[in-house]
């Protein structure tokens, strides 16, 4: 049984037609077909079956392809680890959001620049979903992710996940605002978190347009306080929300420690604690390679002197 094979099965079942596995692996569409006839021959059964104009996985094909896919890790790591000590080169893809990037990978990056100069870094801007996508889809090789301990991702067991930072954020809010929440008059500091949420509980609430996890920590926090929360913005940048707020918007989450704009004021969330959790996310059997293993580890390293 060749892994070239399983690979093409693999795909198939990723990709869903013939055409597309060709175009894939850069061969042809009869020369996918011929590999996965001498497949289903080598394993005694059929693999796949038409299904309309197209063709999909019989039973039996979708269980081998499950069992390829372990098989391809397992055979990559052992080649990984026939040269462990080889001088990390290439290109790695990473695909983050954009404060790990920010604040994280690019001095990473610059000190990689002159320490290793054959390893290249590719930087793909998305938040935790899309980054899973494109490692599940093989378009990435290391996701940086996050969710938010009142907000719990549960880990994926097929996927090698290292804890990095944590940061606390607080609720931003307008610099004026009373402490009934409304402008007018100078904030004053919070007292615990659900007390925070229930002064504001007549504003508009700015969310996350590409991640739902800040959104679930502000309905929990509000449920907490009495109050279902009026979700009216979504946006992106953290840059967005800050001018959003001064103009009256509405209030949102935001990290705590960055620098707040003029007519922004962030107040502290104590009890309970809003608290990011970074991630950095790669396929089995690829943490050998050494340009991941270094790149994973420097980033951790960086996050353990960074608390």
């Amino acid at each position: 049984m060749e892994t070239r094979r399983l690979r093409l099965l693999v795909e198939l079942s990723r990709l869903g037609s013939m055409r597309a596995v060709a175009e894939a692996v850069d061969t042809t569409t009869s020369t996918v077909s011929q590999q996965l006839t001498v497949l289903a021959r080598e394993m005694g059964t059929a693999l796949i079956e038409p299904d309309g104009r197209r063709v999909r996985l019989t039973p039996a094909g979708r269980r081998l392809a499950e069992h390829a896919t372990v098989i391809l890790a397992a055979v990559e790591t052992a080649r990984l680890d026939l040269a462990p000590d080889t001088e990390p080169s290439g290109t790695l893809r990473v695909a983050g959001y954009s404060t790990a990037i920010r604040a994280h990978l690019l001095p990473l990056i610059t000190e990689l620049t002159a320490s290793h100069p054959r390893l290249h870094v590719l930087v793909r801007e998305h938040e935790p979903a899309e980054a899973l996508e494109l490692l599940a889809a093989d378009e990435t090789d290391l996701a940086l992710t996050y969710d938010y301990n009142l907000a719990p991702v549960e880990p994926d067991p097929a996927l090698h996940s290292t804890a990095l930072w944590t940061a606390a954020w607080g609720l931003g809010v307008p610099a004026d605002a009373d402490a009934g929440g409304k402008a007018g008059s100078a904030v004053s500091e919070a007292g615990d978190t659900v007390d925070v949420f229930a002064r504001f509980r007549a504003q508009d609430w700015i969310v996350n347009s590409r991640n739902t996890a800040d959104e679930t920590v502000i309905r929990t926090l509000a449920s907490m306080a009495g109050f279902t929360p009026r979700i009216t913005h979504q946006v992106d940048s953290l840059d967005l929300v800050q001018g959003m707020i001064t103009t009256g918007l509405g209030v949102g989450l935001l990290p705590v420690g960055i620098p707040t704009i003029p007519g922004v004021h962030l107040l502290p969330l104590t009890d309970p604690q809003v608290t990011l959790r970074a991630y950095a996310v790669a396929r089995p059997g690829r943490m050998a390679w050494s340009p991941l293993t270094l790149v994973t580890n420097l980033l951790a390293r960086r996050a353990a002197g960074d608390g």
